[in-house]
């Protein structure tokens, strides 16, 4: 009887095992996801342009007449008055110019004086009788044409003169010498450039804008750095775009004035102007981080250490390994970077370090 017992206690315990076994719950181990976290920023990043302060007012200087620069007195930088003599040409080629216009107009007064007098002569003959009306018409319209040969002669004078004038180079206004384009000896044609002259009352800064910036630079507050001055901040604002592209850079002109600019701001010096990030608020997450179930796109945000949670997002832009998203989403939030579609809301999770391949750098 004693096997028998012992068989049956034996059965009763192997029973009782597999009920518990029963009504315990299996429960999945976690899932070991790698994670990124969600940080937001500006959808269009500060933008910073580098570039000279140059007058507003600048002209390239050069003789009315054509020689050979007999003299140069001023030098690169010096600042200059209105009226102040800056170079001269060897003017004795124009003023033997002078010399014969002057001839040539002294010489056309003698002969209107003679053709006068033979018109006053044949005027006199011809009422006593003596002459025919068309002699007399000759003698008057060579008086005539004398007189225009004097206001001719008279006129290439003037213009001898000027010429001889021109052979000096005054300052048009006052200013500061930013360039010498040619030097004493140098023979020059008429116009062309000797030396530059800038105004440096108004002052402004010269940089080249990319295509894809040319919108943003009205931005009212736009800034402007020194590399001489790297603790001063001056505000700018755009005086001036240019309306087409430069050919070889394929960048635009543009011009930013200096309110009441101070002194230390010389002509010549580097400056950088910083145009303010922009557009709303997005971050980049990998590629592989987005799911979606026939909703929309999402991600899974990471709740408390082991928990998740759908989130969705909005997709701005899409890249080879990375995504530009928006979402309800706190900065510095965790989100599930690898694996998301072997999720669903009751997955546990268990984190690991191992970094992502593709991720952002």
């Amino acid at each position: 009887m004693r096997p028998i017992a012992t068989l049956s206690l034996l059965l009763l315990l192997a029973a009782c095992k597999a009920d518990q076994a029963a009504e315990a719950p299996h429960q999945e181990p976690p899932t070991p996801v790698q994670l990124t976290e969600y940080r937001p920023a500006p959808t269009e990043r500060p933008a910073n342009l580098t570039g000279v302060i140059r007058a507003r007012r600048e002209a390239d200087l050069g003789f009315r007449a054509g020689g050979r620069i007999a003299e140069r007195l001023v030098n690169l930088g010096e600042r200059v008055r209105e009226g102040d003599v800056l170079a001269r040409l060897d003017a004795r080629d124009l003023d033997l110019s002078l010399r014969a216009a002057e001839a040539d107009l002294a010489a056309a007064e003698a002969q209107s004086v003679q053709a006068a007098n033979d018109a006053t002569r044949s005027a006199q003959l011809l009422a006593a009788g003596h002459v025919a009306p068309a002699f007399n018409d000759q003698r008057v319209a060579a008086a005539r044409a004398a007189r225009e040969r004097v206001a001719s002669a008279a006129a290439n004078r003037n213009l001898a003169r000027n010429r001889l004038s021109y052979a000096t180079l005054v300052a048009p206004a006052d200013g500061v010498v930013t360039a010498i384009l040619a030097e004493s000896g140098q023979v020059v044609a008429e116009g062309t450039p000797v030396m530059r002259l800038a105004n440096p009352a108004e002052r402004e800064i010269l940089v080249q804008v990319p295509e894809t910036l040319t919108e943003r630079l009205t931005d009212p507050s736009a800034s402007a750095s020194f590399w001489a001055r790297r603790d001063d901040r001056l505000p700018v604002a755009l005086r001036e775009l240019a309306a087409q592209a430069e050919p070889g850079l394929r960048t635009y002109a543009a011009r930013f004035s200096i309110p009441n600019a101070p002194d230390w701001a010389q002509l010549g010096m580097t400056a950088t102007v910083h145009l303010p990030a922009r557009g709303g608020m997005a971050a980049r997450i990998p590629l592989s981080a987005l799911h979606d179930r026939g909703q929309g796109p999402m991600v899974w945000a990471l709740e408390g250490r082991d928990r998740v949670r759908a989130v969705p997002v909005t997709v701005l832009t899409l890249a080879e390994t990375t995504a530009t998203v928006t979402a309800d989403l706190p900065g510095g939030a965790r989100i599930i970077a690898m694996g998301p579609q072997l999720l669903g809301p009751e997955s546990r999770v268990r984190p690991v370090d191992q970094r992502l391949a593709g991720t952002l750098r």
